[in-house]
């Protein structure tokens, strides 16, 4: 229970960094991209909020940090 606030502030903020990358390269289909970051942070946010089960949390808070992750990583400039 003490890691949520944690995770929750982890995640939306590894989201909005990802977010800032792709609008930056604004790239192929980085509307898609972009999309595909703000549902994934929503839908974890919205599990946090409606009381879920910690298994479906969970599993929701490592998809979205791999996949922003990867998303971040994609649309680095370097």
């Amino acid at each position: 229970m003490a890691m949520i606030p944690l995770s929750i502030i982890f995640q939306s903020c590894l989201g909005s960094v990802a977010a800032m990358y792709i609008l930056m390269q604004k790239g192929p289909f980085f509307v898609l991209q972009l999309g595909l970051c703000t549902i994934l942070c929503m839908a974890y946010n919205a599990a946090i909020l409606a009381q879920l089960k910690p298994k479906l949390v969970f599993n929701l808070l490592g998809i979205s940090v791999f996949v922003n992750s990867i998303l971040l990583m994609t649309n680095l400039t370097v």
